[in-house]
């Protein structure tokens, strides 16, 4: 789980950076949505849209746009969103899988295929990546203040698989699951959660060279600007001379 760890952190860290307020706020409304149409308005009801409106919270998404998207969502003529994935491998055979929300897959693909085209890539069949990562429950909060040792006792009956600190945040793991458990034990012990959701692990990592990761990201980054496209997912290893370039 420590590949996953310094994922989060370098999230965190340059998240606000290196990505326009925007698009952030696009991909927030549209998970929003999605949650309103499979659950329902009402999140104490609908776990899925309450931790949308809490990611969206920690991105400082206006509380005016969450009622929108909601409302909007609830509506009889709103826009009909499928989930699609999509695998692939970037140069240096670094497996790429990728979640997107879209209402016209024929546009997904043609924009997540353009990407790969672009840097050298090449996209898979669907399923032909999928075991290469576990989904997994992913919490990220601010431990300042709290109790480590008897919030990790309550979390570790919750199910909580690996606990790991970093800067004053912990990321908690969990199985797929467990995940309502843990976000009820999170709610339980007034944990004010930062981000949450289910996250793509890999079982696996591959060591590459600065400058291959730096080919690679082009592409991850690529398709983070593709509209469609929610999560870009990776395994490679961040070692330590990643870790230092991108801080």
């Amino acid at each position: 789980m420590s590949g996953h760890s310094k994922w989060s952190t370098i999230k965190r860290r340059k998240g606000a950076k290196d990505a326009a307020r925007s698009k952030v706020f696009s991909k927030l409304i549209k998970e929003i949505q999605v949650a309103v149409k499979l659950g329902g308005s009402d999140p104490d009801s609908n776990p899925r849209l309450r931790i949308a409106i809490q990611n969206g919270k920690s991105e400082n998404l206006p509380k005016d746009n969450v009622e929108r998207a909601i409302k909007k969502a609830s509506g009889d003529d709103s826009t009909i969103y499928e989930e699609i994935n999509y695998e692939g491998y970037a140069p240096h055979g670094i497996a790429i899988f990728i979640e997107c929300t879209t209402d016209n897959k024929m546009r997904t693909v043609a924009g997540v295929r353009s990407c790969f085209n672009k840097f050298n890539g090449s996209l898979g069949k669907t399923g032909s990546l999928e075991y290469l990562f576990d989904q997994k429950g992913i919490f990220t909060f601010s431990c300042e203040g709290l109790d480590l040792e008897e919030i990790e006792l309550e979390l570790i009956d919750a199910g909580a698989e690996d606990i790991e600190e970093d800067d004053n945040y912990l990321t908690v793991s969990c199985m797929r699951e467990d995940f309502g458990n843990m976000q009820k034990k999170m709610d339980e012990l007034n944990i004010e959660v930062e981000n949450a959701g289910l996250k793509r692990i890999p079982n696996n990592t591959k060591i590459i060279t600065l400058d291959e990761f730096n080919s690679v990201m082009k592409l991850i980054e690529l398709l983070e600007e593709v509209d469609d496209v929610q999560n870009v997912y990776h395994n490679i290893e961040l070692t330590e001379e990643i870790m230092a370039s991108m801080e």
